[in-house]
């Protein structure tokens, strides 16, 4: 297959002459080592049996190969990250180690963090940007800088396009598959991290059909901060006998291991008058489609309105996974901009933000998912809020859409639908 660059791609361009090591982490799947792999002289996978064995027996190996060497799967054989990291110490002369994992290391095992030696990546599902079905228009990188863009463009996507994206999935090697092919592979991957990926990581699954339903009902969570009482209520419904806490809180820390929950941390920001926020994450799975096929909804089922939802968020089960795929998307090009996101609720629910770019105390972006074609003054009053709080810090305001046209508002508010946004 031919590659196709990712916007990580240019993160990995600037980082790595300068750089000695470098690690990708992210779920499987979504594209670590293809991405490796164009830059790798020496390949070493240690999910492969053999080539693990290889490494226990001689790990002086990757010190001596040519650079850069890429070690994939390095958390299957911990101590290859603390050669790294004293073979970095010894020399750190730029582009000689790629690694990368898709997990963290099991709880207990013990590694020196790698900070100042090994520099680590998050790699998510393909952006909006990277599916290559629009030109985006409008940076979320300019935004953040504060330079005066002019926002225009247009797009004939329309709102059965997103919903077939949030169904297709941001996995490469899922995506492209026929549609029965794909719904099976969806399954597969989901039944693996069950069956699978976490007994291999260090979790004891003794009822897989409990873990698979809380799985299920933190995906009808989505795009909210409900409770985890309120998931776990939902996951048992009738049952007078429910999983300890402590349970749960191994299924959250192991399925966050594996990057399967990749949830959204409540944003409080920095000598700032605004008081009595929230500080619960928002839920959000690594990819929208995973969330479809755990809850058992198909395309018409989301175009209908239909569809589970556990606590307080958009309108619909549609307008839910069209929040998620806007975060995943958001969160690539914030990465890439060297920024982070969270999001915004007052404990009184009178004010609510979808999404809050920043990088330091100056730079914000606060952003508004709708699932709808433009944005009307009940759309933008949150956003206005914060400006009016915050001032010249909130360097831009953005409604992100399903409509056709990008614009901005006489109040200043950026309208933007989802596939004319980018980097």
């Amino acid at each position: 297959m031919v590659y196709t660059r990712r916007i990580l791609d240019q993160t990995l361009d600037d980082l790595m002459p300068g750089l000695a090591a470098i690690a990708l982490e992210g779920a499987k799947g979504v594209g670590k080592t293809a991405t490796a792999l164009q830059r790798a002289s020496t390949v070493y996978s240690l999910d492969d049996p053999f080539e693990r064995t290889t490494i226990e027996a001689d790990l002086s190996l990757i010190e001596h190969a040519p650079a850069p060497v890429f070690i994939d799967e390095w958390q299957l054989y911990p101590p290859v990250w603390d050669r790294v990291r004293r073979a970095v110490d010894a020399d750190n002369s730029g582009g000689r180690f790629l690694l990368a994992g898709s997990a963290d290391v099991a709880p207990g095992t013990r590694i020196h963090s790698g900070a100042g030696r090994i520099v680590s990546l998050v790699m998510r599902p393909l952006s909006f940007a990277e599916r290559g079905l629009a030109e985006p228009t409008v940076s979320l990188s300019a935004l953040l800088e504060g330079r005066e863009q002019r926002i225009s463009g247009e797009t004939s996507l329309t709102l059965a396009d997103y919903t077939e994206e949030i169904l297709r999935s941001g996995f490469p090697g899922i995506r492209d598959l026929p549609e029965r092919l794909r719904v099976q592979q969806l399954d597969s991957y989901l039944t693996r991290i069950v069956d699978h990926e976490l007994p291999e990581n260090g979790m004891l699954v003794r009822h897989p059909a409990a873990l698979r339903a809380w799985l299920a009902a933190y995906g009808a969570a989505t795009a909210t901060d409900a409770s985890y009482t309120a998931i776990l209520d939902a996951a048992t419904p009738g049952e007078a006998e429910k999983p300890a806490r402590q349970t749960i809180a191994s299924y959250r820390e192991h399925l966050s291991r594996i990057f399967v929950l990749d949830p959204i941390e409540a944003w409080v920001p920095v000598l700032a008058p605004l008081r009595r926020l929230t500080k619960s994450s928002k839920h959000f799975l690594v990819d929208t489609a995973l969330a479809a096929r755990l809850t058992g909804v198909d395309r018409d089922d989301l175009l209908h309105g239909k569809g589970p939802r556990i606590g307080a968020g958009a309108d619909t089960w549609l307008g839910s996974l069209f929040e998620s795929l806007a975060a995943q998307s958001v969160r690539v090009y914030a990465d890439a901009a060297q920024a982070s996101v969270g999001h915004l609720r007052t404990k009184n629910t009178e004010h609510e933000i979808d999404l809050i770019v920043y990088r330091g105390m100056q730079r914000t972006v606060a952003i508004e998912v709708k699932l709808k074609g433009a944005a009307d003054d009940r759309d933008v009053r949150h956003l206005n809020w914060l400006k009016d709080q915050l001032g010249d810090r909130i360097t831009d305001r953005l409604v992100i859409t399903t409509g056709r046209f990008a614009y901005r508002r006489p109040d200043g508010v950026a309208v933007v639908p989802l596939a004319l946004l980018g980097p």
